[in-house]
């Protein structure tokens, strides 16, 4: 179930024995959140440091992001803990400037099926993250990627983080058997996203631990210094105090299967 092509960024290898863990924020709102969520994420044994700078919203009144401001503390506070950096990319004028910020160019849910960033991107050889669409079959999400891999970027992950059905207990239903049928299908490597498919932190536990017994190679979880005061997605982010132990109940799961989730010592902050 594991039989994948590692893809490497920069030093990080997602795909291989190790599940790799990425964490933060929905969104970059201050320094003092984004560096207290990467000393907690880092100290857990994560690899990545998540957070949002420019923000799709459903409603144009929500929070957009703080934008290149954003990206820069990003990519400042990871830094500071020794972390890589995943996020959004929404155009192809963004590309160049983020490279000095983004290590994993994440392409959403939304953007799963734009043509045109998905070639540009690939054109760009950065290590992509692609989330499946909400609405699309595991066939659309396989040929999205295909876009990118025939402009000669091999560094694609996919990314399964719920799709719309007619459930509304949980604000996405995760497919799990997506996640080895994709692997299978093109040889990537596949992660899954918790947050966004429960919706509510209380569901995050049992999808994280979901995504790591179907096979994901890696998990891509929200979490927040005080859920109830972010700026967007609050109510399924993980308290950050409690991420440890999310992590550590990750561990063990990954372990029963023969893999592993690193241990992290605490890097002292160069702030």
């Amino acid at each position: 179930m594991n039989d994948v092509r590692p893809v490497a960024v920069r030093d990080c290898v997602i795909g291989g024995p190790e599940l790799v863990v990425m964490a933060g924020p929905c969104a970059v709102e201050s320094r003092e959140q984004i560096f207290e969520a990467a000393e907690v994420v880092a100290a857990s044994g994560a690899r990545f440091l998540r957070g949002g700078a420019f923000k799709v919203r459903t409603s144009p009144a929500a929070f957009q992001g703080l934008g290149w401001d954003g990206w820069k503390l990003l990519r400042e506070a990871a830094d500071a803990y020794g972390l890589r950096t995943v996020s959004e990319i929404l155009d192809e004028d963004q590309i160049e400037g983020a490279r000095r910020h983004v290590d994993l160019a994440q392409i959403g849910s939304r953007n799963m099926q734009n043509i045109p960033l998905l070639r540009a991107l690939g054109r760009s050889r950065m290590p992509v993250l692609l989330k499946r669409g909400f609405g699309c079959t595991i066939d659309e999400w396989i040929h999205a990627a295909e876009y990118v891999l025939r402009e000669g970027n091999e560094a694609v992950v996919l990314c399964e983080r719920g799709i719309r059905t007619f459930e509304t207990a949980t604000r996405f239903t995760l497919d799990v058997a997506a996640v080895p049928i994709a692997k299978g299908r093109l040889g990537l490597p596949v992660i899954v996203d918790p947050s966004h498919a429960a919706g509510s932190r209380d569901w995050v536990e049992c999808l994280t631990l979901s995504g790591v017994a179907c096979g994901g190679d890696g998990l891509l979880v929200e979490t927040h210094p005080e859920p109830a005061k972010a700026l967007s997605d609050g109510p399924q982010a993980v308290v950050l105090s409690e991420f440890p132990a999310l992590v550590e109940k990750a561990r063990r799961v990954a372990h029963a299967l023969g893999r592993t989730i690193p241990a992290r010592a605490r890097v002292a902050a160069a702030c």
